[in-house]
């Protein structure tokens, strides 16, 4: 049991935060009933979208039904990310919730009304497409990718049937974000800060830094406090998630593919063998991980106990206990990327500075971070900073993202503009390796290093190890569902206990309460996502390490190259093979634990 004065800190409200720490989301409406004018405007619009006869589609119609899609999806993109990111400020607000309801449903709407275009244009003669490409080449990716989706894409009417029908099935991920984020409150936890024993609130956001105190107590109470609360809605999350994957089983076998996973890798023609690399590299090296449990146990003395789950953040060596400045990790991030350019940092600055960051938590924000935005806004970024170094890392993570939309959108047209989600975790990553490396070079003692050592394998642990293990849950789930098993929450359960102690060994002890971690996964919401992260680390590596050599420029034209062309093909002419990137990541990761075994002897 703590001593001391017991005194709950609690979480402040939006209006306490200081306006500097806003993001300025007036640069896209500047007030809600501007946006409401756009609004009602854009739905008239909308609105006039109709289905045309096979024998009015000439190349002049392609060109100027493409011409007013665009422009219509640029203003849909204004209206769903202001609404979006202005809920997402409280999601108690019920204004902001409403309006990114509505904006969701006029999303939905414009999907029906522009849906006979796909069928329309692949049922039209050869000639007919050769002459618009003739007179329009820069839509001669955008109808490879199309002609690809051939097979697929169904009649105008059950096109439209389909488009409706996704406002139903995001249901599942609403209710999951409103209930984890809004409704579940996880009980005050002990907390010791400046050698003084105090209870505090509970969130998502303070347990990772409650998961690296050095007093287990500490971290026992705020695992078992998320874990066991989640634990209590078990039955309403099983649901949820089984609900999800259904809807992912419809869609595939509506577009007629043979499973959930091959219409997920469809759209960025990603082989499945790619999917399957990442599952296999990490399940055949598990080996690997296995070892730096070990090693992570005797290090932390626990000879006559097993690691636990809530053993597996805390440092190896100590980390600088003082509170970070959000002004000091900024700097910080600006020096670690000077080796991408002086453009690069400019960019960079240039965020800082206009308010594209939501700084600090408050009092019902969502939770986590992301960057987002539209073409023709700025790409804005939510963190909630604790001041650990981990949040300077979430920064450096984040803004990759937004420089690689800021400079995607600076050199591709609208209709390559946005890239795909596997070549966005290749900019976030390179940024938060080339930090790492950053951090090395300035750290002057011992103990300093062996924390950037330990930080280093633990990237590839969270990053590589546990995106892997969920991308392996993901693949069980989705084949259990399609064979007709019932997602139980007790199946969910054995089902993760089981891929713990495949990947963790048998030195980890995989509690009760941590087989709810599936629970906690939001991007289980989106199928088929968190392969993405693996890809993404293990192309990083191979840039960081070209762009630390002087050799930036293939990476500084991947982040140009937007979707201009298939993932694996903008990253094969940056120089990056997957197949061969994914076990080259592992063997960094078994040089570093090599070098551990000396340095934490």
């Amino acid at each position: 049991m703590l001593e001391g004065k017991e005194n709950v800190l609690p979480i402040p409200e939006r209006s306490e935060i200081p306006e500097r720490f806003k993001w300025n989301l007036e640069d896209i409406f500047p007030s809600p009933d501007a946006w409401e004018e756009s609004f009602a405007a854009l739905d008239a619009r909308i609105a006039v979208f109709s289905p045309t006869p096979a024998a009015d589609c000439r190349p002049g119609f392609i060109a100027a039904f493409l011409d007013e899609e665009l422009a219509v999806s640029k203003e849909l993109g204004r209206l769903l990310v202001y609404a979006g990111m202005k809920s997402h400020e409280d999601l108690r607000v019920t204004l902001y919730q409403e309006m990114a309801d509505r904006a969701e449903s006029l999303s939905v709407k414009h999907a029906a009304a522009v849906s006979f275009f796909k069928p329309l244009v692949l049922r039209l003669p050869e000639e007919t497409v050769k002459a618009f490409l003739a007179e329009h080449p820069v839509y001669g990716f955008y109808f490879h990718r199309l002609l690809k989706e051939k097979e697929h894409v169904l009649p105008e009417r059950e096109e439209a049937l389909l488009a409706r029908s996704r406002e139903m099935a995001a249901v599942p991920e609403n209710a999951f974000t409103m209930l984890t984020d809004a409704d579940i409150t996880f009980p005050p936890t002990p907390s010791i800060e400046a050698g003084r024993a105090e209870m505090i609130e509970l969130t998502e956001e303070r347990y990772y830094r409650l998961s690296r105190s050095r007093n287990r107590g500490v971290r026992k109470a705020a695992f078992e406090g998320i874990h066991e609360t989640y634990g209590r809605f078990k039955n309403a999350l099983a649901a949820l998630y089984s609900g999800s994957v259904k809807c992912d089983a419809f869609y595939a076998a509506a577009r007629g593919y043979g499973s959930a996973l091959d219409a997920a890798l469809a759209g960025d023609s990603v082989p499945a063998a790619v999917y399957d690399c990442v599952v296999r590299t990490a399940s055949e090296r598990a080996a690997l991980l296995h070892g730096y449990v070990a090693l992570r146990r005797r290090v932390l003395g626990l000879s006559l106990d097993k690691l636990h789950f809530y053993d597996l953040n805390v440092p190896l060596s100590d980390e600088p206990t003082d509170c970070i400045p959000y002004e000091e990790a900024v700097e910080t991030v600006v020096e670690a990327l000077r080796p991408l350019g002086a453009d690069y940092v400019a960019a960079l600055r240039r965020g800082f500075d206009e308010r594209w960051i939501d700084v600090y938590e408050n009092r019902g924000k969502k939770k986590g971070a992301y960057s987002w935005g539209a073409y023709g806004t700025r790409p804005y970024v939510l963190l909630n900073y604790n001041g650990t170094l981990r949040d300077v890392f979430t920064i450096a993570h984040e803004m990759g993202h937004s420089l690689h939309s800021w400079y995607s959108h600076a050199s591709q047209p609208q209709v390559y503009a946005d890239y795909s989600i596997m070549s966005a975790e290749v900019a976030s990553t390179t940024n938060e390796l080339l930090l790492l490396e950053h951090l090395k070079g300035k750290a002057g003692d011992t103990a300093n290093k062996k924390w950037l050592l330990n930080y280093s394998l633990d990237m590839t642990r969270t990053t590589f190890y546990r995106q892997a293990m969920f991308a392996e849950f993901e693949l069980e789930t989705h084949s259990r569902a399609a064979a007709g098993e019932a997602l139980t929450p007790d199946a969910l359960c054995w089902l993760w206990r089981e891929l713990c102690w495949k990947y963790y060994g048998p030195e980890m002890e995989v509690d009760e309460a941590l087989t709810m971690e599936w629970a906690r996964i939001p991007h289980f919401y989106s199928a088929f996502y968190v392969y993405q992260y693996v890809t993404g680390f293990a192309a990083a590596r191979a840039f960081a390490g070209a762009i630390l050599g002087g050799e930036g420029a293939p990476y500084m034209e991947f982040l140009k190259s937007g979707g201009s062309g298939f993932p694996l093909d903008l990253l094969a002419r940056a120089g990056v093979d997957m197949m061969s990137a994914l076990p080259a990541a592992l063997d960094s990761f078994a040089r570093e634990l090599e070098d551990a075994r000396g340095v934490f002897s």
